[in-house]
């Protein structure tokens, strides 16, 4: 083992914490990143520090790299609107979306669980939401908006048929939507703003203002969701950015919802979490919701705070809508960020980043490992690190040394089928 570059705390057990406590402060947006999205120690640890600046620091709400409608029901349920006696697991099957781990895992499971114990006794006020940041539902936005509106024959309710109707030729899949007029003057563009519009200038809720809110919700992730699809298949940053513009876009409107003197939580894989403009990714013109609150609310007011592994396991799948598999993670490549900390010592970490800033080593681009939800080993030295400027990226950093796969629900699929993806037992 190296000598020790810089200051670090062990963590190993929740009062480590404290010193990370400290550096957030009073800041009113914490973003907890993850190097992958399926790490058990990342979510479990982001529980432990959400916990804490829920109890402690007043914040009230996680916002997360998942569906609106399905995180919507999830706040639902913990804030005791319905299914107040579900079951935690059960209520989980709402996500069927690929990668259906991410949020139904018995990890986040333990977090929901504790949340509505947490609101149990808690005014409508109090009560700590979890919502979606995302922008991938397009037709499970449309059908709730229908839904919603279907006691309700105003104009808004006339322009969301007008923009499922012109979306059913595409059988509810986006790439086709997105193909079909890649090189055609016809989409659905006018018709998802018109809703869009519509909806907002009409309330449907007088005695529930959350509902309102996720009404509106849903139809700008129409409108978001429409152009993310036709961004994508024309390939580029664009697509991305349309993308942590609608997360950060939401974000902004969860913060007036709730208040003026609301926080928020969010939780995201490093590459939306960490600055991007301190990465390789501002080279390809790209930026993030990390990037975009530190200008909107000022640094003081944000806290970004990566997560990393050296080694260990994961879920993922070999290709976008592969079944999942539990993987192996190899050390991470020599001269990365994970190398550096795994050769100082093999103690799990946390990290500030005012304690990076005299270290030579991180004064320039340094590869950090990046896992989505493809994974292939194979390609690991070459697709899965981007050249970071550690010490400005983040505000803070939590490296684990040796990692083990999150642990998904068993559930169906969209077709009925109950996936045979589990080379493990629970």
């Amino acid at each position: 083992m190296e000598d020790r570059l810089f200051n670090y705390t062990q963590l190993k057990k929740e009062k480590d914490l404290d010193v990370l406590m400290e550096e957030i402060g009073d800041a009113r947006v914490v973003m907890l990143g993850e190097a992958t999205h399926g790490t058990s120690e990342f979510y479990t640890w982001r529980t432990a520090i959400s916990k804490r600046l829920i109890q402690q620091k007043g914040f009230g709400f996680i916002a997360v790299e998942g569906d609106w409608p399905e995180c919507y029901a999830v706040n639902r349920l913990i804030k005791g609107y319905q299914g107040e006696n579900s079951k935690i697991a059960d209520v989980l099957q709402v996500y069927k979306r690929w990668p259906t781990w991410m949020w139904a895992n018995w990890e986040v499971a333990a977090l929901i669980e504790w949340i509505r114990e947490y609101n149990h006794l808690k005014s409508v006020q109090e009560k700590v939401g979890f919502y979606g940041l995302d922008v991938y539902s397009l037709w499970e936005s449309l059908d709730q908006i229908m839904s919603f509106m279907e006691n309700n024959n105003g104009q808004a309710a006339e322009a969301a048929r007008m923009a499922i109707s012109c979306f059913e030729p595409f059988n509810r899949d986006p790439q086709e939507y997105a193909q079909a007029t890649a090189f055609v003057p016809t989409d659905c563009e006018q018709e998802v703003v018109e809703m869009l519009q519509k909806v907002q200038a009409q309330r449907v809720y007088h005695d529930d203002s959350e509902r309102e809110f996720n009404t509106h919700q849903n139809a700008l992730v129409a409108v978001n969701a429409e152009r993310y699809y036709r961004a994508m298949i024309q390939g580029g940053s664009n697509s991305w950015n349309v993308r942590d513009s609608h997360m950060m876009e939401t974000l902004d409107r969860l913060l007036e919802f709730h208040g003026p003197e609301a926080k928020a939580i969010v939780w995201e894989h490093n590459t939306h979490v960490g600055d991007a403009s301190y990465t390789s990714m501002a080279d390809d013109g790209m930026y993030n919701i990390g990037q975009l609150a530190r200008e909107r609310y000022g640094r003081d007011q944000v806290k970004l705070i990566g997560f990393g592994t050296y080694q260990g396991t994961v879920v993922a799948g070999k290709s976008w809508g592969a079944p999942m598999q539990k993987m192996e993670v190899p050390p991470a490549v020599e001269g990365s960020w994970e190398d550096m900390l795994h050769r100082m010592d093999d103690e799990d970490k946390i990290i500030l980043a005012k304690d990076l800033r005299d270290v030579p080593a991180l004064q320039k681009p340094i590869g950090h490992r990046a896992i989505g939800v493809v994974y292939d080993r194979r390609y690991e030295a070459f697709g899965n690190y981007v050249p970071t400027l550690i010490p400005d990226r983040y505000d803070a950093f939590l490296y684990f040394d040796e990692t083990e796969a999150v642990h998904p629900l068993r559930m169906k699929t969209r077709n009925g089928k109950e996936p045979d993806l589990y080379p493990w037992n629970f």
